[in-house]
């Protein structure tokens, strides 16, 4: 009985990336970015409370519906050959069940809230269930990611200001471009087998020129958040953590220089150091 547990609650850390938690920093940096600006300085526990575990919940529900979408692909492909629905450690229709067990809970967070959010929520959802299958569509699935990624911003605006401003879609807008620009690093990662097996991504789009279009979609990351600071009269500390991240891209596009496997990965798994520098220096801006 024992056992079974353990490997009941085995399958589920995996598939849900519990042992993989950048994801979700890359999603909760930029929300507590826009929790922070939205709220000035000050987000309520609430909001606090329900901004962060429906992040962890969404970014755990996308994970499932993504490896339920690539149950037949995973296996063809080197990093993902043994995840728990290829390798039998969790069947489909028990996914299933748990995709809808997280979604019920996100849906019990959110009814906490406006009704207006509670609308925007329904876009959230839409956005997390189909990015998975859109890698069989266009070339561009890394796109609807940062939509993803993004798409809580806008709810923390609505919530926390009952509308949402021009400096709630620049944050969306940069949010979406640097998402773009490190998952694109993510797939170089896997670009061989995904060619091999026909799955699309930025990474194929972008061919010879990956590091260019990398290198200046972190160009107009930088430039959107800097229009941000200028118009929320931010000062020394915001725009120090503007160049320490452009530092930090700067060593991303030396890991990605010979698009070697590891260092690809590496130079995603840094994004984090950006995110959180980010929301360090609009938190210093509100003290």
């Amino acid at each position: 009985m024992v056992n079974k547990l353990q490997k009941k609650w085995l399958a589920i850390k995996l598939i849900t990336r519990m042992d993989k938690p950048i994801g979700t920093y890359l999603l909760l940096w930029p929300t507590y970015w826009a929790l922070w600006i939205a709220s000035d300085g000050w987000p309520n526990f609430h909001l606090l409370i329900v901004f962060s575990l429906g992040v962890f919940i969404m970014r755990s529900a996308g994970c499932v519906i993504n490896d339920i979408a690539d149950i037949k692909v995973d296996g063809q492909v080197e990093r993902t050959k043994n995840r728990p629905l290829v390798s039998g450690l969790m069947t489909k229709e028990q996914a299933v069940n748990l995709f809808g067990v997280l979604i019920g809970c996100a849906l019990g967070l959110v009814l906490t809230l406006s009704w207006p959010t509670i609308y925007l929520s329904v876009v959230a959802l839409v956005l997390a269930a189909s990015y998975p299958f859109m890698k069989r569509y266009t070339q561009l699935p890394q796109v609807v990611l940062g939509a993803a990624f993004s798409w809580g911003m806008i709810m923390a605006f609505a919530e926390i200001m009952g509308e949402i401003p021009l400096i709630a879609w620049l944050l969306f807008v940069a949010n979406l471009l640097w998402t773009v620009a490190y998952d694109t690093m993510y797939a170089m990662v896997d670009r061989e087998d995904d060619i091999a097996i026909g799955v699309k991504s930025t990474a194929i789009l972008f061919g010879e020129h990956d590091k260019r279009i990398i290198g200046f979609l972190q160009l107009l990351v930088l430039g959107l958040l800097y229009t941000v600071g200028d118009m929320l009269a931010f000062g020394w500390p915001f725009q120090l953590s503007l160049v320490i991240s452009a530092g930090l891209f700067s060593y991303q596009q030396l890991l990605i220089v010979n698009r070697e496997r590891d260092k690809c990965f590496q130079a995603f798994l840094h994004n984090h150091w950006v995110g959180m520098i980010i929301f360090i220096g609009i938190f210093i801006e509100y003290l």
